[in-house]
Parts: structure tokens; sequence; C-alpha cells
């Protein structure tokens, strides 16, 4: 098992990734955190009885008009959680993990899951921690074509996480920005 501590200027939460059964998304995020990738970026957006998005590179400037379309540098290499090595596409994207009786998930209040445009391999470096019980979220849910796999649970701190996502808000953007100093897995 993989602790994930998050670091922000409200204060720290950890959470739990698994690595077992996402071992792809785990070992993307595992390669990001650790390399300082997520160090200064802000919240750039934030639902009160939804989630809080995370992880976008241009959110370094919190009121960046960039923020939610960025992602990690394109054809770079990481390891995944089972020992693959896997490179991300011309645009930082990574293989989904979808599709498998092991990967079936919920998108649950205090589940963390890979965002992506809806497209194969778009998701990068941005993630959500949803606050609510967002199962139309889930890639097995056919209510919408949404597919949004989960791959760690908040452990610690969940009530600063729901605290995150009701800030005031201008366009679901903080007001206030809330940066995240660092995040290190273990």
């Amino acid at each position: 098992m993989a602790t994930a501590t998050f670091t922000t200027t409200m204060g720290t939460f950890k959470a739990e990734l698994y690595t077992d059964r996402m071992p792809i998304t785990c070992g993307n995020f595992i390669d990001l955190a650790n390399s300082g990738f997520y160090d200064g970026i802000h919240f750039h957006r934030v639902i009160p009885n939804f989630m809080n998005q995370f992880g976008c590179p241009y959110a370094k400037k919190p009121d960046s008009p960039r923020a939610g379309t960025g992602g990690p540098d394109p054809n770079t290499s990481f390891q995944s959680c089972d020992g693959k090595t896997y490179t991300r596409t011309s645009d930082g994207g990574i293989p989904d993990e979808t599709g498998q009786a092991h990967q079936k998930i919920s998108n649950a209040p205090g589940t963390l899951s890979m965002a992506n445009t809806g497209r194969p391999m778009s998701g990068g470096s941005q993630f959500f921690i949803n606050v609510a019980n967002n199962n139309f979220l889930d890639w097995y849910n056919s209510q919408t074509p949404s597919a949004h796999p989960v791959f760690g649970k908040i452990t610690e701190g969940y009530d600063l996480v729901v605290a995150i996502s009701t800030v005031k808000t201008r366009s679901d953007n903080p007001v206030e920005p809330i940066k995240m100093i660092s995040v290190r897995v273990e």
C-alpha cells in the first residue's frame, strides 16, 4: 500500500493509493508527485457537493485562463506499480485502466479519480477528489459516457477536502487561491 500526503495552504490530508488494482494510474501519479510536478500548483476547480480538481501545470498561476488544459510532459516514461514501463502520449496521456472487474471502483465521497477529456488515453496529471457520490462518472455506469477511473481514497483529513470544496469561488476557481505545497508518496 502507498500513502500520498498532500500539503496545502489550508492544511494536510492523506490518501491510500490502490496500487494493486490501478498500477498504471498510481505509478503515473507517484512519478509526478515524487518528482515535484504537483508542488506549487493551485486547485483550479472546486464545486461544493461535487469535487475538487487539481493537477494542471498551468494552474501554478492561480488565475490562468489555461488552468484545466495541461498535463505532464509528452513522451516521458514512468514505471507502473507492477514494474512495467510506460511512455506518456504526445499530449501527456496514459493508458486507461477501465474494463476489468478489479478496476470497478465507484466515484464515492473521498475517492481520487483520474480526470480526462473523454477521449482514450487523455488522462495525465489532473485528478479530482469526490466530495459526493458521483457514480455517474464511473466508467461502468451507462448513464453517461464518462469514464473516470478511481485510484485512491482519502484516509485522513477528509473534512479539509470538504472545506476546500466550499470556499468562495469565481467560475469554480477559488477566489483565495489554494496552493498545493507538496504531494509525496511513501
